[in-house]
């Protein structure tokens, strides 16, 4: 705890050289996790008091929607108010940035990546599962950087899906499970789509778009069991047959290149929220006009993933990154601490700041007792 604090600590030093002075949360400084009850019309922080660098991913109890665990770029956390308070969880366990959480159906269970390994919660009690090399997160599927894995006993133990879609040592950066009417495995591997209806043996190329353009991501709309949402070329698209016929939806995103990472939408698909590399965009018109949201949102950050909390469905929660996303992901799995990606003139400028500010604070108080010696003096005199 007191480790968190001081790391915390220094990287707010180390801000007020280059960046204007936070007082309690200012969303343009930091990163962080940030709810939305309206589907994503107006949004709250939801880490108080943590000031994170880099939100990762979020997990919602099914059984409770108080209960939240929140992995980020110096470990998991847990909250059991709904985001007012926060507090390490799995110390000693659990170490570095995690990647993915994912609550079982009933909330029994829980299951975690980081780059130190795959973790399970049951009974109240946390335990390292037994998973091959490589991995990051009835059957659960595991996504690692570019292979696939499979559990078929709770998440107790994973094997490799030695068929899996690798193609020519591409990135695996989405993955999707569709369970009704029957079970479909969707990833994005290479940019590219790829189906597969009997557990990861055999897979078949999906195209999106008109053209073979790339694939951002693919997502499952947990409200409507066949509908499927992606983003390809700035567009985003949708499927009601799982992923055969795919339509574009509304227009495309107000700048070119934007990479998306998450998407929810009403189930009219009037109202869409969008979460990219350049923040978070929201439509009212079905995709016919797109907003950038800023207000409490940071608005110069990016945004990654968004996660739909399961007995809600108006209830949001987004992540942003004061790093960039990729840079995140690429020191933690590299076991790089944040910190040594920072600037030595920066940390020259910090150093130097705060040490004008003790300097400052010194001479003030200084003063201030002059000031009061002087007083008294002249009161004796007047007496």
């Amino acid at each position: 705890m007191i480790r968190v604090a001081v790391c915390l600590l220094a990287l707010a030093m180390l801000k007020l050289s280059s960046a204007p002075i936070a007082h309690a949360h200012d969303a343009s400084t930091y990163g962080g996790l940030f709810r939305s009850r309206n589907l994503g019309e107006t949004w709250l922080y939801a880490d108080v008091g943590l000031f994170l660098n880099a939100a990762l991913t979020v997990g919602v109890d099914p059984r409770n929607p108080n209960h939240l665990l929140m992995g980020t770029d110096i470990g998991l956390y847990r909250s059991n108010n709904g985001g007012r308070s926060w507090s390490p969880e799995a110390q000693g366990l659990i170490f570095g940035a995690v990647f993915g959480i994912a609550f079982s159906a009933d909330g029994g269970s829980v299951i975690c990546a980081a780059p130190t390994g795959v973790f399970r919660l049951r009974d109240g009690h946390w335990a390292r599962a037994i998973a091959p090399d490589g991995s990051a997160p009835d059957r659960i599927y595991l996504l690692g950087n570019k292979e696939l894995f499979i559990s078929e006993d709770d998440g107790q133990s994973y094997r490799r899906l030695r068929d899996g879609p690798t193609t020519d040592d591409a990135r695996i950066s989405a993955l999707a499970v569709a369970t009704m009417p029957k079970e479909l495995l969707l990833v994005v591997i290479g940019g590219k789509l790829m189906a597969s209806e009997d557990g990861g043996r055999e897979w078949q190329k999906r195209l999106v778009g008109p053209s073979d353009d790339p694939v951002d991501t693919v997502v499952l709309d947990p409200a409507l069991p066949s509908r499927l949402w992606a983003a390809s070329a700035d567009r985003i698209f949708a499927t009601d047959d799982l992923g055969v016929r795919w339509r574009p939806v509304g227009r495309s995103l107000p700048e070119a290149a934007t990479n998306v990472r998450g998407i929810a939408a009403d189930a009219t698909a009037t109202t869409l929220v969008v979460t990219t590399h350049r923040g978070m965009y929201r439509s009212d018109d079905g995709g016919q006009t797109w907003v950038l949201k800023e207000n409490n949102l940071p608005a110069h950050l990016e945004a990654g993933p968004l996660v739909r909390d399961q007995r809600e469905a108006q209830t949001l929660y987004a992540v942003y990154s004061l790093l960039p996303y990729p840079e995140v992901w690429r020191s933690a799995l590299e076991g790089r601490n944040l910190l040594s990606r920072l600037d030595p003139v920066g940390l020259g400028g910090g150093f130097a700041f705060m040490v004008l500010l003790i300097i400052g604070g010194a001479l003030f108080v200084g003063w201030l007792e002059r000031q009061r010696s002087r007083g008294a003096s002249d009161r004796r005199s007047l007496s």
